[in-house]
């Protein structure tokens, strides 16, 4: 019965300190987008150079620095074409070995998901960062809302991964990890990614969204 008693306790502040986590989170991303509904009153003049929009030194990349092709997602973890396209991303990349550099870059669009993000960014921290994703993806319908996310259910699904959680939760405090969703934040606007999957190939933004024509889209980058 006592044993029963702790871990209730245990999970409650488990509960208290994600919840607090969440606050901190919402606090700054409320404060980095008063900011930025200021600043994006003025005109926003993109250098010649866009290279940094479409990939940071912090991004995370599957695949060499030399490829042929970069291919560049904006995703949301919540975005159920996200997920369906996932495979049919990790396929492409399989067959064309070496020559494709995936970036991932963050785009959380719908409610809650700039803290889903966070938790994505602070398992890198961990080296699991496409563990997390892939987890996330898989329980999506577990976790994701339209209204928001159920946060408790995707810390649950992710649990399991081996992440060192007492970590996990020290890092989405970072403020280097915050940044790094930030950053990514305001170079998706810039871009004009105001949907997900938004993809880019080679700087070329996919005009027509579909699974083909991201094909044809890439396989001409391969031609040249």
């Amino acid at each position: 019965m006592t044993n029963k008693k702790n871990n209730n306790t245990v999970m409650q502040n488990k509960t208290i300190i994600i919840i607090s986590i969440m606050v901190l989170i919402g606090i700054f991303f409320g404060m980095k987008y008063t900011y930025n509904q200021s600043e994006n009153n003025k005109t926003v003049a993109l250098s010649e150079n866009q290279s940094v929009l479409f990939k940071r030194d912090t991004s995370f990349t599957i695949g060499p620095d030399n490829a042929k092709v970069q291919l560049v997602e904006y995703f949301d973890p919540a975005c159920e074409t996200c997920s369906q396209f996932h495979p049919y991303i990790k396929d492409i990349l399989e067959k064309n070995k070496g020559k494709i550099q995936l970036v991932l870059r963050y785009a959380p669009l719908h409610k809650d998901s700039d803290k889903v993000v966070v938790i994505l960014e602070a398992a890198k921290k961990q080296d699991m960062f496409l563990e997390a994703l892939e987890a996330s993806f898989k329980t999506q319908q577990n976790w994701a809302g339209h209204n928001g996310h159920n946060l408790n259910n995707l810390w649950e699904n992710i649990s399991g991964l081996g992440l060192d959680m007492d970590k996990l939760l020290k890092d989405m405090k970072d403020l280097e990890v915050m940044n790094v969703v930030r950053q990514d934040i305001e170079d998706g606007k810039k871009l004009g990614a105001t949907k997900t999957p938004s993809y880019y190939v080679n700087g070329k933004p996919l005009q027509e969204f579909g699974l083909q024509n991201l094909k044809d889209l890439i396989q001409s980058e391969m031609d040249k």
